[in-house]
């Protein structure tokens, strides 16, 4: 565990940084906030963070109460890390961080890796309300708990139950929406999202998309 680096400045913004400002810190709470994940998932889903970077990075979120690790119960029998409450609240700070970053965003870049459940936050900013939802890209699918308090905000892969609302969409919609060069209602209006579900959410898409 590395020792704790500060600014020695008698400010919040300043003492937050120095909890959270290290790279790969909040990408890591972006990865967490889906709920308990495994060390190799999150080093797969982290891709250019060492293991001896990423080992580091979790005690130190350990220490400072972020994240917690546990064992999970046989058949299981493996470690995971989630998040504290105290970490949770860091949301509407990744949520900021991506919308001020919007901008920066620009075309992909052959370099860039991409996973389907990075569109997560950006389209939960784009959603009002309260239910559950399944998104299907190019990429793959995952699911967003919108309105969520103790659920995960998100996970891998279909809903685990019949969902609220399905938004059915490609990867360049979803850079478009990420970026803030398209709004939601206006995708749904132009046929870029295809909404289905019988849930108020879907109804209030496709309301929103007339």
């Amino acid at each position: 565990m590395s020792p704790r680096r500060s600014y020695d400045q008698y400010c919040s913004a300043a003492r937050a940084l120095d909890v959270v400002g290290d790279r790969w810190t909040l990408l890591i709470v972006r990865e967490l906030l889906a709920g308990p994940r495994r060390y190799t998932d999150l080093h797969a889903d982290l891709p250019g963070v060492s293991t001896d970077v990423l080992a580091s990075r979790l005690k130190d979120m350990e220490r400072d109460g972020i994240t917690t690790r546990r064992r999970l119960p046989p058949p299981g029998a493996a470690y995971v890390y989630e998040l504290t409450p105290r970490g949770r609240q860091l949301l509407p700070v990744l949520q900021a961080l991506g919308r001020w970053g919007e901008p920066e965003l620009g075309e992909r870049r052959p370099t860039d890796a991409v996973r389907a459940h990075w569109f997560a936050l950006p389209l939960l900013r784009a959603l009002e309300g309260a239910g559950l939802v399944e998104v299907r890209l190019g990429e793959g699918h995952f699911h967003l708990y919108v309105g969520a308090e103790d659920e995960p905000v998100y996970g891998d892969g279909p809903a685990p139950r019949e969902p609220d609302a399905r938004l059915v969409l490609d990867t360049g919609t979803g850079a478009a929406l990420a970026r803030g060069e398209l709004g939601l209602p206006e995708a749904v209006r132009t046929g870029r999202v295809t909404v289905t579900g019988d849930g108020a959410l879907a109804k209030e898409l496709t309301e929103a998309g007339v």
